[in-house]
């Protein structure tokens, strides 16, 4: 999809107008992962390298680790960490564990059945007879 623009305002209402459809649908994983290169392509200009993106994948997940300590365990919340929103952050892990799935070839959906059927194998009764779980 190719779009040239010479106004910022129309640029914006698209902008606007796609964030809306995104919130109006369920995305499957592959248009996930379409629509976080199309916004690499055109607002993020280009990739980090994967390394950059491992980084800052980690920084994302010690953002939500500092939440669920903090509402769901037993450290209190900092006074700077009271407006962090759990969602958001859970989305800024997937944003980047996306693309680091696209700029390395990885069709997140077919890893997704395939690591769901090696669990199903290997775990069929495990759980089932873990005593813990009971």
């Amino acid at each position: 999809m190719i779009f040239i623009f010479t106004d910022n305002y129309v640029l914006t209402k698209v902008r606007i107008n796609l964030l809306i459809l995104v919130q109006t649908i369920i995305m499957t994983i592959q248009q996930a992962q379409i629509t976080v290169d199309e916004w690499i392509k055109t607002t993020g200009v280009r990739y980090f390298n994967e390394l950059t993106n491992m980084a800052i994948l980690t920084e994302e997940v010690g953002e939500v680790a500092r939440i669920m300590a903090r509402k769901y365990g037993e450290q209190s919340f900092k006074q700077t960490d009271k407006d962090k929103d759990l969602g958001d952050e859970l989305a800024d892990v997937l944003f980047v564990l996306i693309c680091i799935a696209n700029q390395t070839g990885i069709n997140l959906t077919e890893a997704l059945e395939k690591n769901l059927n090696k669990k199903t194998t290997r775990d069929a009764e495990r759980h089932k007879n873990n005593e813990k779980l009971q």
